[in-house]
């Protein structure tokens, strides 16, 4: 479906399923709809989508969202940019994601809402920076906005063209998945205008932003909350949200399941986060954290350290992921799976040097197993789906070979 057809639709006043090509999407889709389809939600919330939410650890729900809540999301970045000096509606924005994303459906409501141009890029001129130059030239007279997930921002980064495309845009919003340090030190030495975000489906997505200038001023994180938007932190550490646009629920065999919110209306969002000065700061995913020898742990910020510090060592990482292991007597450990830049390279060498960077942290946040996948990737637009590796660990029965080096420690 393309966006001029969506938009038709919702001129009707048609609410509309969206899911990824994929057979198994499509069937998850069909399933959460039911048999009776979307004719009495239709006539409850008027026009709008069904669409999946990120489905990074927990399982996949498809949630509803009204029309009116897109467009309320794109008048709050809209107002944002206002507040950076940007005419929406002089903008161009480009996109580069898909339809049946969030983050690439809300750049066509903005560009409508706004009265802005908009424009795809095609996912070909994504994977080859020299191609996306040619196909898509920009007008220095007309500011470019564009959504990317970090590994879109790596894969451009890595080519000159990539880079010099990149630095004639107005803004960057990066989400979808956390920005690894050392690659938001690379586009602020590139003099990007990258803006990192947070948002999701439930919410329409983005609810804060961090402005450019103080990315490219070192600042971190997320950046405050847009206008329309509350934020607070809950129990254990948990971003909560309050607004207008939350989705009314998802779609179950059929019935739509409200979304858990308070009485007063918050949200409880599956990450935890903390609150500074300069807005949100992510630490991870809730139901990715273990607990591990008495202390909490995020595996997440552990990745993005451990994959820094191996950078800046110049060891031959391509890809690094932390799971929870049962053992005994912590409760949960950490096992490392491990990706070399190519089959050739000596794992054994890498193993203890990734080990030997480890071994000044607390004990708790110490891999205790490092495997070797050479298979190891992120799945659709950069996202990691843990339940699909924790099983090949599972299966792999190998668990048992541990690290020549590795020393077991005693739990604190």
């Amino acid at each position: 479906m393309t966006p001029e057809q969506l938009q038709e639709l919702w001129d009707a006043g048609r609410l509309v399923a969206l899911a990824g090509p994929a057979a198994s999407d499509q069937q998850a889709l069909a399933a959460a709809i039911g048999p009776d389809g979307l004719g009495p939600l239709e006539e409850r919330w008027g026009p709008g989508v069904v669409i999946g939410s990120g489905g990074s650890t927990g399982g996949r729900r498809w949630c509803l969202q009204p029309l009116a809540h897109l467009q309320a999301s794109a008048s709050a970045t809209g107002r944002w940019l206002e507040g950076l000096g940007l005419d929406p509606a002089s903008c161009l924005h480009l996109n580069s994601l898909p339809l049946h994303h969030v983050s690439g459906l809300l750049p066509w409501v903005r560009a409508q809402h706004w009265g802005a141009g908009h424009q795809r890029l095609d996912p070909a001129w994504m994977r080859d920076p020299g191609l996306l130059a040619a196909a898509a030239p920009l007008d220095p007279g007309r500011p470019a906005l564009l959504s990317l997930v970090p590994t879109q921002l790596q894969r451009l980064l890595a080519a000159g063209e990539g880079v010099a495309w990149l630095q004639r845009l107005a803004l960057i919003w990066v989400g979808g998945a956390p920005l690894p340090p050392a690659l938001a030190e690379r586009a602020r030495l590139a003099g990007l205008r990258l803006a990192p975000c947070y948002g999701a489906t439930e919410t329409a997505a983005m609810v804060c932003a961090l402005a450019p200038e103080a990315f490219l001023a070192g600042s971190s994180g997320c950046g405050a909350p847009l206008g329309d938007v509350e934020l607070r932190l809950g129990a254990e550490q948990a971003v909560e949200v309050r607004c207008e646009r939350l989705s009314p629920g998802w779609l179950e065999a059929g019935r739509l399941q409200p979304l858990p919110r308070t009485a007063d209306g918050w949200w409880r969002s599956g990450d935890a986060g903390r609150l500074g000065l300069t807005g949100l700061e992510l630490l991870g995913r809730l139901d990715g954290a273990i607990h591990s020898g008495g202390e909490t742990v995020f595996p997440e910020v552990l990745e993005q350290r451990l994959a820094q510090l191996a950078q800046a060592a110049g060891l031959p990482l391509q890809a690094l992921l932390l799971l929870p292991i049962d053992d005994p007597d912590w409760g949960q450990r950490l096992v490392a799976l491990v990706r070399p830049d190519s089959p050739q390279q000596g794992w054994e060498e890498l193993q203890l040097a990734l080990q030997a960077i480890c071994d000044s942290w607390p004990p708790a946040e110490r891999p205790g197993r490092w495997l070797l996948c050479p298979e190891l990737a992120p799945a659709e637009l950069g996202k990691w789906q843990r339940n699909h590796w924790r099983a090949w660990v599972d299966q792999l029965k190998a668990v048992e070979v541990v690290s020549p080096a590795s020393v077991d420690v005693e739990p604190v």
